[in-house]
């Protein structure tokens, strides 16, 4: 692991802002006063006149951002996934979602990895309560290179789009100049005997329990679904008639989320048994990121366990 890049999701979303900021001048970006911690930073360094810091008012920014999609440009509103969604929540429905503006939303700091901030900042909620909003997209990267290429997506996408990034830094598997496509999934290694399909900092996660239980003689296919909403529906459907069982992974409660959706489609298309990793219905707490998501089974190891148990080995 020594020689593995690392980098946070939230650092790619930093870098894709100053890109798309080079390239397009309708770019602005607002913040409720974490650029740094966000990464907007960057942005603002590059275009100061293009980021305006909103204050700790998220409920406003939202409104600040939909004013200034419907006046033809293109907003990224930034902050943490716990205030970003939850704080703001009825300003993204009624000023975002209910007109389909044209606004971004960039979330950092999601999930259990958040780590000392505890159970106050551990967002597992918001893919639930963005997923609610119709036309909402709603994309995890896994990695900060798709991180930047997502970023990318989200502006060229027409209609409001809920990225979420993560503080902790994670390692780098995508290569540079990888091109991310909204509402496609990604086969990260093949396999027929189950599936495991994760999104977020657990893709990595699941690849490394892939490795482990192929030296068991179970063949996992990997799948990175980054985009939860709209979700990819046939290569879900693949899994389902090709693997026969299907485990998801997220850092995020397993109400609402991508188990939750991977679930209600197959249900009605394709009943599956399918198992789901993530956090069981409780708040988290206090401690490093590490140990906090082990403590929730958000691990290679607690994957591996499950699906030898799943496979019956």
């Amino acid at each position: 692991m020594a020689d593995v890049k690392k980098m946070a999701t939230r650092d790619g979303y930093g870098k894709g802002l100053v890109a798309l900021g080079a390239e397009h001048a309708d770019v602005v970006v607002l913040d409720a006063d974490l650029a740094g911690s966000t990464k907007t930073g960057m942005f603002a360094k590059a275009y100061p006149d293009r980021h305006f810091n909103c204050g700790i008012a998220e409920g406003n920014m939202m409104s600040v951002a939909a004013g200034l999609a419907a006046s033809g440009l293109t907003p990224f509103a930034s902050s943490f996934a716990m205030f970003a969604s939850g704080r703001a929540f009825e300003q993204i429905r009624n000023s975002i979602g209910y007109p389909a503006l044209n606004v971004k939303i960039g979330a950092s700091h999601g999930g259990m990895s958040v780590g000392e901030d505890g159970a106050s900042h551990q967002c597992c909620e918001d893919f639930a309560l963005m997923r609610s909003i119709p036309g909402m997209v709603v994309i995890c990267p896994a990695d900060g290179v798709e991180a930047e290429a997502a970023t990318k997506a989200a502006y060229e996408h027409k209609g409001p789009v809920y990225l979420r990034m993560g503080r902790l830094a994670v390692p780098v598997f995508h290569e540079e100049g990888f091109q991310f496509t909204i509402g496609k999934g990604e086969v990260m290694r093949d396999g027929n005997d189950i599936a495991i399909i994760a999104n977020g900092l657990m893709v990595y996660e699941a690849i490394q329990a892939g490795k482990k239980l192929a030296q068991m003689g179970i063949n996992a296919r990997i799948i990175n679904m980054s985009t939860i909403k709209p979700l990819d529906e046939e290569l879900v459907l693949k899994c389902a008639k090709e693997c026969g069982k299907i485990i998801t992974c997220e850092e995020h409660s397993v109400i609402g989320g991508l188990g939750e959706a991977v679930c209600s489609f197959l249900s009605e298309t394709y009943p599956t048994p399918v198992k789901r990793i993530g956090v069981n219905d409780e708040f988290g707490f206090s401690g490093p990121a590490g140990e906090v998501l082990k403590a929730f089974g958000l691990c290679a190891d607690h994957i591996v366990e499950v699906a030898k148990d799943f496979c019956g080995k």
